[in-house]
């Protein structure tokens, strides 16, 4: 993953950006996000409650591709190209939020936000099993990518108020944003997007 570092950048948008992404933010929510629902019934002595949960379509897109590869040690490309897509798009949105662009998030066009994701060959580079495992495996770097957030916070911070009085995003700070962004994308394509199984490097390059 690489984003193009903007020269400039617009003070006022960025003053409002938590209020100007919410719409597509919404959009990305929808897509993705975890959903409970509790239905609670009144009988004659007794109170049932019943609770439902869902996931949004990438979600659910995480778990059939597991069952797939297990079962089929298939990857439908289909189902790739709209997890490669959906990955774009949600890197889109966070390369806005973290104010790492202007432009404003497009659900089709790459924009400044360049980001490739190899379709794997089923048979030859996967294991069957490792996707079992993977989410597992990977808890190292959840706790390096927890810390690596909170400086992101920071970061995230710091830029604003340098945006805000000089219109430029810091050379430095904007080089560690994209490289968090790029250690957290190689974790997803391995225990998530399962699209490879060599594990993913400590590094921000």
């Amino acid at each position: 993953m690489d984003i193009d570092y903007p020269e400039r950048l617009d003070r006022l948008t960025s003053f409002f950006r938590l209020i100007w992404i919410l719409p597509i933010a919404i959009v990305l929510n929808v897509l993705s996000a975890y959903t409970s629902q509790t239905v609670r019934t009144v009988t004659d002595n007794a109170v049932t409650t019943t609770t439902t949960s869902g996931g949004g379509i990438a979600a659910a897109l995480v778990g059939a591709t597991l069952l797939m590869i297990l079962f089929r040690k298939r990857y439908p490309r289909w189902w790739f190209d709209f997890a490669r897509e959906f990955t774009r798009f949600s890197a889109r949105v966070g390369a806005y939020l973290f104010l790492l662009t202007d432009r404003y998030p497009s659900t089709v066009e790459e924009q400044s936000v360049h980001l490739e994701i190899d379709y794997p060959d089923v048979e030859q580079d996967l294991n069957r099993w490792l996707p079992l495992v993977k989410w597992l495996l990977a808890i190292p770097h959840y706790i390096v990518l927890f810390f690596l957030g909170i400086g992101a916070i920071v970061v995230w911070v710091i830029a604003w108020f340098a945006i805000l009085f000089t219109g430029r995003y810091p050379r430095p700070l904007f080089d560690y944003m994209v490289g968090v962004g790029r250690w957290a994308l190689r974790v997803q394509a391995y225990a998530f997007l399962l699209v490879t199984d060599r594990y993913p490097p400590f590094s921000l390059r």
